[in-house]
């Protein structure tokens, strides 16, 4: 290897976090415009003006690059329900309302207004991909943090937090999933607020409508 070739990969190694933002930015651009299946890694590096092997430098394989663009679309929204979750001035039945309509909200957006980022969130669902699987876990651990805090409180009735939580998840995976939002828009299923208000009653709330009210 040649002196510049040297003084170029010092250069890179040394921007790394910023090569690899720029990389992923380039992908989820491409992916929203021509989705994430015609997009190559070529395309992404010929952008960057950089080779595809300097990009394989950064991420192994293309499905490691539409992975981490996963966790870039998904980190928003637990962002957003964990923040609800450690409000203070909000029952838990207040919290937990408005963590499922957000977690409603951001999927039914995603599937209306970024369709082809969508179609690629739904593929990670549907084939397992990690990132996926550690996103279910984060919306389960604040489900489980708001259920036992309701518990510990008294304005839940519950034996096990834990168990109801899950019940809880199970039971808005209908309003929430990425495959039954888009591609089931008009199975049956009760309102929102009405699945909100059985599960507020099921976990033996206090008074659901005041939920607002500490």
């Amino acid at each position: 290897m040649n002196q510049h070739a040297d003084q170029a990969l010092v250069l890179v190694e040394e921007n790394a976090p910023t090569t690899r933002c720029r990389i992923l930015e380039t992908a989820e651009r491409f992916f929203r415009e021509i989705g994430y299946q015609k997009t190559t890694v070529a395309d992404i590096a010929k952008t960057l003006r950089m080779s595809p092997a300097n990009v394989y430098r950064f991420f192994e394989s293309k499905k490691a690059i539409n992975e981490a663009v996963v966790e870039r679309v998904t980190r928003d929204i637990e962002a957003l329900i964990a923040s609800i979750a450690a409000r203070t001035g909000m029952t838990a039945s207040a919290r937990l309302a408005e963590i499922v309509r957000a977690l409603h909200h951001d999927c039914l957006e995603r599937c209306q207004d970024n369709p082809r980022i969508h179609e690629m969130v739904e593929a990670a669902m549907t084939e397992s991909w990690n990132v996926c699987r550690h996103h279910v876990e984060r919306i389960s651990d604040v489900l489980v943090r708001v259920v036992t805090e309701g518990a510990r409180t008294g304005e839940f009735v519950v034996e096990d937090p834990d168990m109801a939580a899950q019940c809880v998840h199970v039971a808005i995976v209908r309003y929430c999933h990425p495959v039954l939002v888009s591609q089931y828009p008009n199975a049956p299923a009760p309102p929102l607020e009405t699945m909100i208000a059985f599960l507020q009653r099921a976990l033996g709330a206090r008074d659901p409508g005041r939920a607002g009210t500490p």
